[in-house]
């Protein structure tokens, strides 16, 4: 068995402040990641997510335990962690006064990069993330999306064994967001693991191996999709597209007490947590309401169990 890519044991981050208990924003955490994993760390706001990427990648000091990257510790050797690794984090920013190219290169240049190809690849991961028209205009005169775009592309001007992304797809449109995601993927497969934190679970739905979710600190459920949605036994989706919204069907939604629903143009979507048969029976009632285009019936998403998880903890 192949040597973790990183190594959480008993980690532990508290901020005091003056007059006040101390809060424990990571407690006791302990978690392995292999190589060439895209390993999802998913939670609440507030529950520790970002300062745990921010020990892992040398940011902050924990207060207990062991943390190490790429076979080195985040205190002992903070140095050689971050050679090994590529970080977009919501609250670093691109060089401002540089210009998207040079944003790039200089980055590149300090994982010690340099000549033909170094220009060669900028130009690619320009062209990969719609940056070509941006590439000489100065940072701080992008919109945020593109600044963005320019933190998000150093991580494949390098070839760092390990990525960390937090909330990589902010102010993204959907199409350069699905490029995105196919590029970590063709990453991950060429051995890189990658860690990454998002509120939409959709896309940790999609591109994570692994997901680990947190709350205050702590560890609520670790494992693959499948292994997670087995936690939430019992909750269907059921998704109605009519020809045209039935009148009264807000009132039939209610009706049904579901864990959460929406509708969107004539397709309602809800989840319920109840029976097969008696899902069945209510999705046939809601059906007679109108004309029917389409009725799917799936079970639990990870939003289903990440939210059943959040009550419970």
């Amino acid at each position: 068995m192949s040597d973790p890519a990183i190594n959480v044991d008993g980690l532990v981050k508290l901020f005091t402040r003056r007059g006040q208990p101390p809060v424990r924003a990571v407690d006791g955490l302990c978690f392995r990641v292999e190589p060439g994993v895209i390993f999802g760390l998913l939670g609440p706001n507030g529950a520790g997510k970002t300062t745990t990427l921010r020990i892992l990648t040398t940011l902050t000091t924990p207060t207990a335990g062991v943390a190490q990257v790429a076979g080195y510790d985040v205190v002992a050797a903070p140095l050689e962690v971050r050679r090994r690794i590529a970080v977009v984090i919501q609250a670093s920013a691109a060089e401002l006064l540089l210009s998207t190219r040079e944003n790039l290169l200089t980055f590149a240049r300090f994982h010690g990069l340099s000549g033909q190809e170094l220009r060669r690849r900028a130009d690619r991961v320009l062209e990969q993330l719609g940056l070509t028209e941006e590439a000489n205009r100065k940072v701080q005169d992008l919109s945020g999306g593109f600044r963005r775009r320019v933190q998000v592309a150093k991580i494949f001007m390098v070839d760092t064994p390990v990525v960390f992304l937090d909330e990589f797809s902010t102010g993204m449109d959907p199409i350069l967001k699905r490029s995105l995601m196919h590029a970590l993927q063709e990453e991950a497969h060429r051995g890189r693991t990658i860690v990454l934190t998002t509120h939409i679970l959709s896309e940790a739905e999609e591109l994570c191996d692994d997901i680990l979710i947190m709350n205050r600190g702590r560890q609520v459920a670790r494992g693959d999709l499948t292994s997670l949605k087995l936690l939430s036994q019992g909750v269907y989706e059921v998704t109605i597209a009519f020809d045209e919204l039935p009148a009264g069907i807000d009132s039939a939604l209610a009706a049904l007490r579901p864990l959460r629903s929406s509708v969107n143009g004539h397709t309602i979507e809800i989840a319920l947590k109840e029976e097969e048969s008696r899902v069945l029976d209510l999705a046939a009632g809601l059906a007679r309401l109108g004309h029917v285009r389409h009725v799917d019936l799936s079970g639990a998403s990870l939003e289903d169990v990440f939210i059943e998880l959040m009550e419970e903890s």
